[in-house]
């Protein structure tokens, strides 16, 4: 729904779409606290989630600034967090590999990675537009998806 919602609205940075926008990694900070609450009672390391909640949290305050300077500076800005997120996400995911279920995590941190290389070079270019974030997030919640499929009722994960 999210995805769509940007899609529709991506041409123009108006309040739904900021708002949009500053909602997205808002819920990354949401997921990444459930994750440190599962992985504590597992006695999992914590310490890259913890990152991922301070590197989003202060993303929806980028978000929030870039919209009132325009569609390049919020693909700069997303692009940048799409690159830590990612390596983030790359990091827990290979730490965990041994519970299983992982290489969604992985996959999503590799194209994470390079995505945000691509919305930063995006933001140069004359008639940038937030569609590919939209397509950005609707891959980013199918992985999503697959790793929770993945994990749900598997004692210990």
């Amino acid at each position: 729904m999210w995805a769509a919602l940007l899609f529709a609205t991506a041409d123009t940075l108006g309040a739904l779409t900021a708002t949009l926008l500053v909602i997205y990694p808002l819920f990354d900070v949401a997921c990444a606290v459930v994750d440190i609450r599962a992985a504590r009672t597992n006695g999992q390391p914590v310490r890259a989630l913890y990152a991922n909640i301070a590197l989003s949290a202060l993303t929806g305050i980028g978000l929030a600034v870039a919209a009132t300077s325009g569609i390049p500076a919020v693909l700069r800005v997303w692009g940048a967090w799409a690159i830590t997120a990612g390596i983030v996400q790359l990091v827990v995911g290979i730490a965990r590999r041994h519970l299983g279920g992982q290489w969604a995590m992985i996959a999503s941190g590799g194209i994470s990675t390079l995505a945000g290389a691509s919305f930063i070079a995006q933001a140069g270019k004359d008639g940038a537009s937030l569609t590919s974030l939209a397509g950005y997030a609707f891959l980013g919640g199918v992985f999503f998806l697959v790793s929770a499929l993945r994990l749900r009722g598997e004692p210990g994960r």
